[in-house]
């Protein structure tokens, strides 16, 4: 009877302890598992997307619209639809490559990891931001930062820091994704001198396809007052089969 109150004391601080480590353990653990859900609830297996994009200044706007097929991290392929004088020209992601095709000259142009930092026809998304040659879930290490409220939604903070051997202009990225529905509902990016240069936010949330989505994304430069480029979701369509051939440079010409 007597061995009871050492065996209950080691009990307790069992109890206590094991839970705390691991749940120390499972944040460490779990931040790229979050982003990698994130990532897939607004991209499924597959998905093809009806999508306005206006870019917004100081003294002018514009709007385009596109078409936008996906498959996985490996696959995707952008199409202009309109105004008419971009009309045709088209954008693929075949694993790290990426090409476009400018109807214009009837020339297909291999983008070179360099140019993926430049700005995408115009708006204030990059190359990168929107053929995503970059992989948020492999190109990145991912760290836990803490809990924080966006716009009444309790979210993950996460760090994402570019390995070394990525080819990725950010020094940094902070994301914030909702605890309930893995949405991604904020980013802010970092150059490698730890200056903010965009912030992301993501709004009006939807369903889409059959799942939700946040289907408004703002990026908005932060030195550049009345600047910004809106992606609004108008219709998605995820996890019909679309096949690996279907992302040539072949096909790029051909779409309509």
């Amino acid at each position: 009877m007597k061995e009871k109150g050492p065996i209950k004391f080691v009990l307790v601080i069992a109890i206590l302890i094991i839970p705390l480590f691991a749940m120390t353990i499972h944040q460490e653990m779990s931040a790229k598992d979050i982003v990698k859900k994130a990532d897939e609830n607004m991209r499924g297996k597959t998905s093809l997307a009806d999508i306005t994009i206006k870019i917004i200044r100081p003294s002018w706007s514009r709007e385009m619209n596109l078409k936008v097929w996906s498959k996985g991290d490996d696959y995707s392929m952008i199409l202009v639809k309109s105004p008419p004088k971009e009309s045709g020209t088209a954008f693929l992601k075949r694993f790290k490559e990426v090409w476009n095709w400018i109807p214009s000259i009837e020339r297909n142009i291999k983008l070179p990891p360099s140019m993926m930092s430049q700005s995408w026809m115009g708006t204030d998304f990059t190359n990168d931001d929107l053929v995503k040659e970059a992989s948020s879930v492999l190109d990145y290490s991912h760290r836990y930062l803490e809990k924080e409220t966006i716009e009444g939604k309790e979210c993950h903070k996460i760090e994402m820091i570019p390995k070394p051997e990525a080819a990725i202009v950010w020094g940094k990225v902070i994301v914030w994704i909702d605890i309930n529905d893995f949405l991604q509902l904020k980013a802010e990016f970092y150059d490698e001198d730890g200056e903010l240069i965009n912030v992301m936010n993501s709004s009006d949330i939807k369903e889409l396809g059959g799942r939700k989505i946040t289907s408004k994304v703002e990026m908005i430069p932060v030195d550049k007052d009345g600047y910004s480029t809106v992606i609004i979701y108008n219709d998605i369509l995820f996890d019909k089969e679309i096949k690996n051939e279907f992302f040539t440079t072949r096909n790029m010409k051909q779409l309509k």
